[in-house]
């Protein structure tokens, strides 16, 4: 069974940092590409950044580049989130995913997801 368990979340004020954590549980990321996604209300879920484990290949939403970066413990157990310079417009729940072809980092090839996160950035 395929468990990811995400960590990390919270209240910052803006300009601030957080780390995301996404564990997995019985098994190691080094066969699957993982994505962190969130979706705001009324807009299609949206990948924030996907990595391709196999070669490191990254996927950066355009708002988020230069502040968030994506990586891989040396185990392949953890996948995280830094995010610096965190913008109210940050704001969601961010949810951890793997699948197998998500170098468009996209929701519709995510094969599975964790239960999310919540990041809050501050006014």
């Amino acid at each position: 069974q395929v468990q990811l368990v995400e960590s990390g979340g919270g209240l910052v004020q803006p300009g601030g940092s957080l780390r995301l954590s996404c564990a997995a549980s019985g098994f190691t990321l080094d066969n699957y590409a993982v994505g962190w996604f969130r979706q705001a209300p009324g807009k299609e879920r949206e990948g924030v950044v996907c990595i391709n484990t196999n070669d490191g290949r990254t996927s950066y939403l355009d708002v988020v580049k230069g502040r968030f970066t994506i990586s891989i413990d040396n185990n392949k157990k953890t996948a995280y989130l830094q995010m610096n310079s965190l913008k109210p417009e940050d704001t969601d729940e961010y949810k951890c995913a793997v699948g197998n072809a998500l170098g468009s980092c996209h929701h519709r090839n995510v094969d599975s997801w964790g239960k999310g996160t919540q990041v809050t950035g501050a006014l």
